[in-house]
């Protein structure tokens, strides 16, 4: 799918009848960068920058708009290795969570529930232990795409304290994003 349609963006409103066949489907949705509805700035060309922006963008709004919270069985991919996404996660769940008055931790979540399309990230190999390195170029896809890589490849498993732990630690985000918010209004 393309992040806007001549500045139509994913995530914006009228499109839930899109998102819940996709959501009843388990799609995995493949998102590219679209032109700009604004011209390229002069001697910047787009694939250098607007495209990350578009990309990070439609992010934002599936985020923001409760889209990838409210239909969980779609699996989004981000092209150009997540945009600016990956640089950006804090801020984005910032200002979403201060525009929303959900919990930034909640935010960063979703936005870790996206995948990167990474081909055309060329600098990923340095640097990169082996286990990344065979998840990036191969198991993460399998995991999307089980009868193309044999037997699926499952979730792993967290304990339940595990989960308790984290629950605990989200609850505490809430309240005192809560806090923090109603001192500045």
């Amino acid at each position: 799918m393309l992040a806007n349609n001549q500045g139509t963006h994913l995530g914006t409103g009228g499109q839930d009848q899109l998102w819940q066949v996709l959501d009843d489907r388990g799609a995995v949705v493949l998102i590219r960068p679209a032109d700009l509805p604004a011209p390229a700035v002069e001697n910047v060309p787009p694939f250098a920058a607007d495209f990350l922006l578009d990309t990070t963008r439609a992010a934002d709004l599936l985020v923001r708009s409760g889209i990838v919270r409210h239909y969980p069985n779609i699996r989004f991919i981000l092209s150009h290795a997540g945009g600016l996404v990956p640089y950006a996660s804090h801020r984005l769940a910032v200002a979403i969570a201060s525009d929303t008055g959900r919990s930034p931790l909640d935010i960063l979540e979703e936005l870790r529930g996206f995948y990167f399309d990474t081909a055309l990230s060329s600098s990923l190999d340095a640097g990169v232990d082996a286990g990344t390195l065979a998840a990036v170029n191969r198991t993460n896809a399998e995991a999307l795409f089980p009868r193309l890589g044999g037997a699926p490849v499952s979730a792993p498993v967290r304990s339940p304290a595990a989960r308790l732990r984290q629950s605990a630690q989200r609850a505490g985000a809430r309240l005192f994003f809560r806090l923090v918010q109603s001192g500045t209004r």
